[in-house]
């Protein structure tokens, strides 16, 4: 049975990591719904989603890998994605125990972040202001950074870390597909590093059988990843964010009803 639900959280994992409505907040509750919660699974299995955004931009990324000695774009972007990432990077060494003890235990936070995070989607796709980064590869280290800040907040269980930095990509002056690419590239460096640090935290604990868990929900986390990004930005470019958001808010609203003593 706990095999079969590895499965379901990492399908879970997979379609949710990328959209901005926190896979996060929805493997913890989908956890404690059935009774499995462990938050070193939560964070190991995204590597799945990792590997996928990988294997669909491998094209792009051997490119920059390629040219990174001589070539100053494939630079440029190397940096872009460093100066992106050290905000999250500093802010979960010096938050993540309290995160993971505190907040990840707390039904009224999720809850909170889901409809604040809604109400505030809702308000930068009505009010953004004008795009002038077309392409996520091109954005300004300056923008870089300012999405890098707002990568921070998805600290926060229910946040979303791809709606953070999507939000922020457009408050930032990038276009809808540029923000959720920019969400894409940036996905990967911050979460390699959730992975690596959580890995360290937990490789003398690993048995057999929560190592065939992990590896099912990885698997299973890749190939439902693999599956919904390209809908995904197709979905954007026509509709915008808006169902996000709403579908952000019922969710909220739900979980306060469902869970009032958190």
């Amino acid at each position: 049975m706990s095999y079969l639900v590895a499965a379901l959280l990492g399908v879970i994992q997979g379609l949710t990591e990328f959209l901005p409505i926190s896979s996060t907040a929805h493997l913890l509750i989908a956890g404690r719904l059935v009774g499995y919660e462990d938050p070193a699974f939560t964070v190991m299995i995204q590597s799945g989603s990792i590997l996928a955004i990988l294997w669909l931009y491998r094209v792009k990324i051997a490119g920059v890998v390629r040219g990174l000695p001589s070539d100053p774009s494939a630079q440029r972007f190397t940096l872009m994605l460093v100066v992106a990432v050290v905000p999250a990077l500093v802010a979960g060494a010096l938050l993540g125990d309290y995160i993971q003890t505190v907040l990840y235990e707390s039904v009224r936070v999720i809850a909170g972040a889901f409809i604040v995070g809604g109400l505030v989607m809702l308000a930068v796709e009505r009010f953004r202001p004008v795009p002038v980064v077309l392409e996520a590869e091109h954005t300004p280290i300056a923008r870089a950074f300012g999405v890098g800040m707002c990568q921070v907040l998805a600290l926060v269980p229910g946040v979303s870390r791809s709606g953070a930095t999507i939000v922020g990509g457009m408050v930032m002056r990038l276009d809808r597909p540029a923000a959720a690419e920019f969400s894409f590239f940036l996905a990967m460096p911050t979460m390699a590093a959730a992975f690596g640090y959580e890995l360290m935290q937990v490789r003398t604990s690993l048995s057999s059988d929560r190592t065939t868990e992990i590896v099912i929900g990885f698997v299973m986390a890749f190939v439902a990843s693999a599956a919904v990004v390209k809908p995904f930005l197709s979905f954007v470019r026509r509709s915008g964010f808006a169902p996000f958001a709403w579908y952000r808010i019922v969710v909220g609203a739900g979980l306060l009803a469902l869970f009032p003593a958190g």
